[in-house]
């Protein structure tokens, strides 16, 4: 099955208190902290890294101020690994680190690390019930709020990169790792989810700003809920939400937005159309709307009544 999942994202920050801050904020755990990095793991168990020092081990960074580093993609089995490894390196230099990660970099100059996936030790998350006229599920019980939000596992990236030489950094992915084109976008990018997932996308590559850089990358968490109290408590935090809350075109999933000091954004992310072999690869030669809803509101800014 090759690729399974996002195994972690490493980021170059300047501040690492701020960036602490706000991913604890944002309801991720620290699971190591030195005074130069600090380690963040999802429910799911993979990491994400914020690091100050300047990681000669890694490549340059594609734009300035803090931005991605470098992104690490969990392989099945052994042989799978040794595969790609072999695939990547049929041209470019692939180090094995000390981590246990083959280090390299794509087309574009962003780093990239393939390496055997973790566990994922986290039991499936249960959906509240929803009732609805002639489909009830929640007899006698009130809700309460879903209280702190935790994401369960870092579902896509999204990297910007330029408009000159699209198709041989999209093919990079396709052809020698094996991710798969499920939404491409002439105007914008290429959607693909990597062989182990069933992700409308797990990976964007996105041309329309015409430069290298970071984009986002998106949590998921257990429901629409969630997504709308963890958007709230971060901007109750002191953050700034980076889109409203709506429900995207492609994908379908309810979606919340936040800048991030660490460089781009993070999205909270629910209800992500799940596909399969029969999606096949759309093709959109014009860019479809960014979203089906967005919130909207006529009340006065200050007006809670």
């Amino acid at each position: 099955m090759g690729i399974q999942r996002i195994e972690s994202v490493i980021y170059r920050v300047d501040d690492l208190a701020e960036c602490v801050r706000f991913f604890e904020d944002f309801g991720l755990d620290p699971v190591e902290r030195d005074e130069t990095r600090a380690v963040f793991a999802t429910l799911a168990g993979q990491t994400f890294h914020l690091d100050t020092s300047p990681r000669d081990d890694l490549p340059p960074p594609l734009e300035p101020g803090p931005t991605i580093r470098e992104v690490v993609w969990g392989v099945d089995t052994a042989a799978e690994l040794d595969a790609l490894v072999a695939a990547v390196g049929a041209d470019r230099e692939v180090r094995l680190g000390d981590d246990g990660v083959h280090h390299t970099v794509d087309e574009t100059g962003f780093g990239l690390g393939l390496t055997l996936a973790g566990e994922n030790g986290h039991e499936p998350a249960v959906p509240r019930a929803v009732n609805t006229t002639g489909h009830v599920t929640r007899w006698n019980t009130g809700l309460s709020s879903v209280g702190k939000v935790r994401p369960l596992r870092m579902c896509h990236v999204a990297l910007n990169i330029p408009k000159e030489g699209r198709e041989e950094a999209v093919g990079f992915y396709t052809e020698r790792l094996g991710f798969i084109p499920t939404d491409v976008v002439k105007p914008m990018g290429v959607f693909m989810r990597c062989e182990g997932d069933a992700d409308q996308h797990n990976f964007l590559l996105c041309h329309r700003p015409d430069r290298a850089g970071a984009n986002h990358v998106s949590f998921e968490v257990p429901g629409f809920d969630d997504v709308i109290e963890g958007g709230n408590h971060m901007i109750a935090q002191g953050w700034q939400e980076a889109r409203r809350l709506g429900r995207h075109t492609i994908g379908s999933n309810v979606f919340r937005f936040i800048h991030a000091p660490c460089g781009g954004r993070v999205e909270y992310a629910a209800d992500m159309d799940r596909v399969d072999d029969a999606y096949g690869t759309r093709v959109h030669e014009t860019a479809p709307p960014h979203h089906i809803w967005t919130l909207r509101t006529s009340r006065e800014k200050n007006n809670d009544n």
